[in-house]
């Protein structure tokens, strides 16, 4: 049954079987609270109680509203989701808590992990990724995206003192930016409609433009807006055999990509990046656990806060979600807080 206000499941034991809640989006443009069977931890498994969940704005619209192609089904699977595409499936993948029972190195640490949204629940102790010290829990719920960032980096194949362009300064493209402006002597621009986001990029140590100023001549365009026309923008910055990473997934939508003009006479190269797979230039060498313990690593930067935009208490999650996921709807990192944060 689901919880509503007023009447609210609580963590409880039936017998030796624990109660915990989970976010399910049970039909298109509806979000409910269930109860999530929670078992003792088996001995390699750990119980974390979550502090922070993270809201992936573009890929959970897209599971709200029904539009996850069922070519996709198969791949789209979070690594614990239950249920199944298109509904009902508890879905989500940012979530970060505190062990609080399982291996003695991880019980009372701060960890990340591949879950659903739900208060507590019990995974593979190899799946959690301790958080470094000094990085919040709150900011941690960053580190999904973060690995995306870094995967369409090295996709990319960027460099030191390369022109770099990222069009899109939503979390995902902002991501891309932050690391982007780590490497030596790269001249990193983010460009987006929203004047509101040209401080956030510039504490980042990036430069911001908006669309009609945005660079041209670039080596490396990075789209993170989600529209054609912000695919079609990022090709007309991309320099002479430039390379335009396209990281925007549409779901079942569409997209005309304006392949005439100066697209083949520059030899501009488009290529997709999605980060399921670790970028081939890196795969021999690195796990996905490599990667995303870098990506933790790079979550140091306070000035990352500023993209955690949203905080909604998890009760309220069945109201408000509904808001943060419909078309149009803007901000940056939504961040679900739970009870004991």
């Amino acid at each position: 049954m689901p919880a509503r206000r007023g009447n609210m499941m609580t963590r409880r034991s039936v017998g030796k079987t624990r109660i915990a809640r989970a976010i399910w989006y049970a039909k298109k443009g509806v979000v409910e609270l269930r109860a999530a069977h929670l078992p003792m931890p088996k001995p390699g498994e750990a119980r974390v109680r979550t502090l922070f969940s993270g809201v992936s704005r573009g890929t959970e619209r897209l599971v709200f509203s029904g539009a996850v192609g069922q070519s996709e089904w198969e791949r789209m699977r979070g690594p614990m989701q239950e249920g199944a595409f298109p509904f009902p499936v508890k879905y989500g993948y940012c979530a970060t808590g505190v062990v609080e029972e399982g291996p003695a190195d991880l019980v009372g640490r701060a960890v990340f992990c591949l879950h659903p949204h739900q208060d507590y629940f019990v995974a593979p102790a190899a799946a959690l990724a301790p958080i470094p010290d000094g990085i919040p829990a709150r900011r941690a719920t960053l580190a999904a995206n973060t690995e995306t960032a870094l995967n369409a980096l090295w996709d990319g194949g960027a460099g030191p003192g390369d022109r770099i362009v990222i069009i899109g300064a939503g979390v995902v493209g902002l991501l891309v930016a932050s690391v982007a402006a780590r490497l030596p002597g790269a001249v990193v621009t983010a460009v987006d409609v929203d004047e509101a986001r040209r401080p956030i990029v510039e504490a980042l140590g990036a430069r911001f433009a908006r669309p009609e100023h945005a660079p041209a001549d670039a080596d490396l365009v990075f789209h993170a807006s989600a529209t054609a026309e912000g695919l079609n923008a990022a090709m007309k910055c991309a320099g002479f055999e430039g390379t335009i990473v396209e990281m925007s997934w549409y779901g079942d939508r569409a997209v005309s990509v304006e392949l005439g003009g100066a697209f083949h006479s520059r030899r501009l190269k488009l290529i997709s990046s999605q980060v399921g797979h670790v970028s081939s230039g890196r795969r021999a060498r690195w796990s996905h656990r490599r990667r995303l313990e870098t990506a933790l690593g790079l979550l140091a930067s306070p000035a990352l806060d500023a993209l955690v935009a949203e905080e909604v208490a998890f009760e309220d999650a069945p109201r408000e979600l509904p808001r943060i996921l419909a078309q149009g709807a803007g901000g940056l990192a939504p961040v679900i807080r739970y009870a004991e944060a």
